[in-house]
């Protein structure tokens, strides 16, 4: 493939620059299995020298392993990359599995600071609340975020999984460059809500699990049967079952593009949302995890295919008809409280 490095997009209206596809990186601590740290690292570096440039962590990754294991990589690059990471997912010492949504202004103050040290910077780039804790008012929370831009540890201030209104009230108290929520051809729920707040405000999109965590590249097809046990899509409910078999049909009007194109599936569902930035009229950057050299290069040649109208309009029904929700509880989701 061509080494030509991708576009650049601008994150939110005062944001920085960055390549207009990222880099999922929790898969390389967390999550996903077993993993290589020699061919993670070369994933990195392979990554970088293709244009992308927005790398997304967040503290609950294996709890703060996964900053700790990018920390050399930015430090070698830290006037080249875009570093992303997130709070709000407290993990409990006697539990190490559990996960407890935490936006109080003390818990923020530990975590930037704890971040901060495990990423061996000064500043972070972009910093996400990761999930929305309901009980504090999300003004409160995001009022926290700004001392933190003002006091130089913080330059830009993104949220995850939130609603539209929640989104505008935010934006109240201070600019928000970036929304990360769960976006593919299986999950289109925040289109009704997230989508135009963030359109008429000038904040970003920035799509995690644009390959439906890796059900639409066609790699794996029932997660109880293909998957280790440690493999944490072994609980979502879209993956198994019943719902695997019949989601796992609804791949074929991917295939049929994507032969047209001599594509792969998974390039086929990164261009779908790479897309969406036109069809919806804001940045859009999704943020694709891979461990593999190899998978970047895949994965950013995406960014070059256009699909044509009749393409997009066979793609269009697919995720109405997906077959069990994202998560195991949708609670804590945008979807759970619009």
């Amino acid at each position: 493939m061509t080494d030509s490095r991708i576009p650049t997009t601008r994150l939110g209206d005062d944001g920085p620059e960055v390549g207009v596809q990222g880099l999922g990186c929790m898969g390389m601590s967390f999550g996903y299995g077993p993993s290589d740290a020699d061919a993670s690292r070369a994933t990195l570096e392979r990554a970088l020298e293709l244009g992308v440039t927005l790398y997304d962590t967040a503290d609950a990754y294996g709890a703060g392993d996964n900053e700790r294991f990018l920390a050399p990589f930015f430090a070698a690059h830290r006037d080249e990359v875009v570093i992303a990471t997130k709070f709000a997912l407290s993990i409990p010492p006697d539990d190490p599995a559990k996960r407890i949504i935490r936006n109080d202004p003390p818990y923020i103050r530990r975590s930037v600071e704890a971040s901060l040290d495990r990423l061996g910077v000064d500043v972070i780039d972009l910093y996400y609340m990761h999930r929305r804790d309901v009980k504090v008012p999300i003004e409160e929370t995001v009022a926290v975020m700004a001392d933190l831009v003002r006091e130089g540890k913080v330059k830009q201030l993104g949220l995850s999984e939130v609603t539209g209104d929640e989104l505008r009230a935010a934006q109240a108290v201070h600019p928000i460059a970036a929304v990360q929520s769960e976006w593919s051809l299986f999950s289109r729920d925040i289109e009704a809500g997230v989508v135009p707040a963030a359109r008429e405000l000038g904040v970003a999109l920035v799509p995690y699990s644009p390959l439906g965590r890796g059900f639409l590249t066609g790699s794996f097809a029932n997660a109880d049967q293909d998957l280790t046990a440690d493999d944490f899509r072994r609980r979502q409910p879209r993956f198994t079952g019943d719902n695997a078999e019949a989601n796992a049909a609804l791949l074929d009007p991917v295939r049929a593009v994507a032969e047209a194109h001599d594509a792969t599936l998974g390039q086929i569902a990164l261009a779908w949302v790479q897309q969406r930035a036109q069809v919806h009229g804001l940045p859009v950057i999704p943020i694709p995890g891979t461990r593999r050299p190899t998978r970047v290069e895949e994965n950013v040649a995406a960014t070059r295919i256009v699909l044509t109208h009749d393409e997009l309009s066979s793609l269009e029904p697919i995720a109405e008809k997906v077959s069990g929700d994202r998560y195991a509880d949708m609670t804590f989701t945008s979807a759970g409280r619009e």
